[in-house]
């Protein structure tokens, strides 16, 4: 068990590629911090962030730019990006998530519906950041097998454990 601890506090670090438009982003400046490696594109969508490794796409959006902005203009640029990502995110952004900005994410939910699109809001940039890392790092493999084990040992203790499974053992005994 102690051999797990130590495994828990390695800081995972990764390559992450982000479209030039957050060069001077607060994003960008807090993923350089964590000590990952930043590289940026002029070829992704606008707004793309990307974990080539663990195989996952974001895409962030600012819900009061998405208000401003014509639907077919939001839905084609969704659209571009779910084509070239199978496994991506929106990220939609707002400080107070109200009626208005409920209503642009339920419009993007029913247009993408059939879609692989996971849509997550969030409130900052910090925030943004810390729900990528999540989600990039359980997706990454050495991660997402170390989480396969750990669910079969779970699996296996709560059989073990199980007072019904003790009851079915106790009486194919007798």
């Amino acid at each position: 068990m102690s051999a797990n601890c130590g495994q828990e506090k390695i800081r995972w670090s990764t390559t992450i590629i982000l479209s030039s438009s957050f060069q001077s982003h607060e994003i960008s400046t807090t993923l350089q911090n964590q000590q990952h490696r930043v590289r940026y594109s002029d070829s992704v969508e606008d707004g793309s962030i990307i974990f080539s490794l663990s195989g996952v796409a974001f895409l962030l959006a600012d819900t009061q730019d998405l208000l401003l902005t014509n639907s077919k203009v939001i839905f084609e640029r969704i659209k571009k990006f779910m084509t070239i990502h199978r496994n991506g995110f929106l990220l939609l952004s707002a400080a107070l998530h109200g009626p208005k900005e409920w209503e642009v994410m339920f419009r993007i939910q029913q247009r993408f519906l059939s879609s692989n699109l996971r849509i997550v809001p969030v409130h900052n940039s910090a925030e943004a950041v810390k729900l990528m890392l999540t989600i990039a790092k359980t997706s990454s493999k050495p991660y997402l097998d170390n989480i396969h084990d750990r669910m079969l040992m779970a699996k296996t203790q709560i059989i073990e454990q199980s007072p019904v499974w003790k009851m079915l053992h106790h009486s194919q005994l007798h």
